[in-house]
């Protein structure tokens, strides 16, 4: 009788776990990551802002230069598709010059038609 019903628990957990569809969150509080140094160079940034535009992805976010001296900053836009994976290939990093007390935006848009969320990563 226990083999029995420990048989119908193990069948009913494997019927549960290949029904659900596997996906890996992705944290919208987690789509602007600066190193801590850009912050004491005084760059400050908005989260990037996705949309769509004529099928492809488009990230815009804004870098801000609170001191009195150009600051050079190097990105690097992540895309995640539905289900949370990277999409590739990576975009390649990139480097911008901040004048000082100025903003720049950051742009990226590409062949990722499957994006559906988007990650900027910030560094000196």
């Amino acid at each position: 009788m226990r083999l029995f019903l420990l048989s119908g628990v193990i069948a009913g957990l494997l019927t549960g776990c290949s029904s659900s569809t596997a996906v890996i969150p992705v944290n919208d509080g987690q789509t602007l990551v600066m190193e801590s140094t850009l912050l004491a160079a005084g760059i400050t940034a908005d989260k990037p802002a996705f949309s769509r535009s004529d099928l492809q992805p488009v990230a815009i976010s804004h870098l801000y230069n609170e001191r009195g001296r150009d600051i050079q900053v190097n990105y690097r836009f992540y895309w995640y598709d539905g289900k949370g994976l990277e999409m590739h290939p990576l975009e390649q990093a990139r480097s911008i010059t901040v004048p000082a007390h100025r903003s720049v935006a950051l742009m990226s848009s590409g062949n990722f038609m499957g994006a559906r969320h988007v990650r900027l990563s910030l560094w000196l």
